[in-house]
């Protein structure tokens, strides 16, 4: 951070419980720091996983697809958006499609001054106190990174 410049906080949100408890704490910050953050959502299309047209069922009846990965991703930003302009600082946001959350936050994160994380995500694994995107991001910022948990962990 240079004199002058805000300060930058750039959090990882996929709208989990943990990504929940850093996006509040990102800011609180910046509203303390006169600050701004920038959310990053990642995304992909896991191979066979959904499909975007309707299908028709073994009854002869049309089915609608669940939402698209991009379009759940979009409308969790859009909601974490909102939240954040109600503490009354600069937030902005990006959704990303990149198959490793952790390479999309980094690369948004290149100029910032710290990057927030929630301790896991959606990972099948709960018992993990750390989970895989976490841990990357640990090991990989170029910045301060700061793992939040949730109240209820």
């Amino acid at each position: 951070m240079t004199s002058g410049s805000p300060f930058v906080i750039v959090v990882g949100f996929d709208g989990s419980e943990h990504s929940q408890a850093a996006l509040n704490w990102a800011g609180d910050e910046a509203r303390q720091r006169n600050g701004r953050f920038h959310l990053v959502t990642a995304w992909s299309n896991a191979p066979l996983s959904w499909y975007p047209a309707v299908m028709e069922t073994a009854m002869g009846g049309i089915a609608v697809p669940e939402d698209s990965p991009r379009q759940i991703a979009e409308r969790l930003m859009a909601e974490a958006l909102k939240s954040g302009a109600a503490k009354g600082v600069v937030i902005t946001g990006e959704v990303v499609e990149n198959h490793s959350p952790a390479a999309a936050i980094l690369a948004a994160a290149q100029d910032a001054d710290l990057i927030v994380v929630g301790s896991r995500g959606h990972g099948g694994f709960s018992g993990l106190n750390l989970g895989s995107v976490s841990s990357q991001i640990v090991h990989h910022a170029l910045c301060s990174v700061l793992v939040t948990r949730s109240k209820s962990s």
